[in-house]
């Protein structure tokens, strides 16, 4: 690993010279890091697809966009975002972050969807939305 990526990770981190010498002898660390390139590149891209109710108001077609690692870009998402709704997708945006370092296609995964807590006003609840994941290349954004 190059002096530079160390130099990068370890101001980044905030570590010490003790910890980056304790990160840099963990070996997933550093595939990870020689796949961190391909992360770069992309944005995951989540897409509310259904909506009804919504207190937050979100409809159908507003996205929320994470980078390759799953950070959330704030500065292309909607201006309020629903807590609930971040969590329903936390899983699904660790799993594509998971897919992309193991040398995957993410955008091949079948279960793209999910679903915010509230069950909808039929089942006594007030609004539900539904999100799908995506992955594109960080240009396209």
């Amino acid at each position: 690993m190059s002096k530079e990526i160390q130099d990068y990770m370890k101001s980044r981190l905030g570590y010490n010279d003790e910890e980056m010498k304790m990160f840099m002898e963990n070996p997933i660390n550093i595939e990870i890091l020689k796949k961190a390139p391909n992360l770069i590149n992309k944005t995951i891209v989540i897409e509310v697809i259904k909506s009804h109710g919504c207190n937050v108001q979100h409809k159908v077609g507003d996205k929320f966009f994470f980078d390759g690692f799953g950070t959330l870009l704030t500065q292309l998402c909607p201006k309020r975002i629903c807590m609930s709704a971040l969590g329903a997708v936390q899983n699904l945006v660790y799993a594509t972050s998971m897919l992309m370092i193991s040398g995957q296609d993410p955008n091949e995964i079948l279960l793209n969807t999910v679903g915010c807590p509230d069950p909808g006003l039929e089942c006594g609840g007030w609004g539900n939305i539904v999100m799908e994941i995506k992955v594109v290349d960080r240009k396209d954004i």
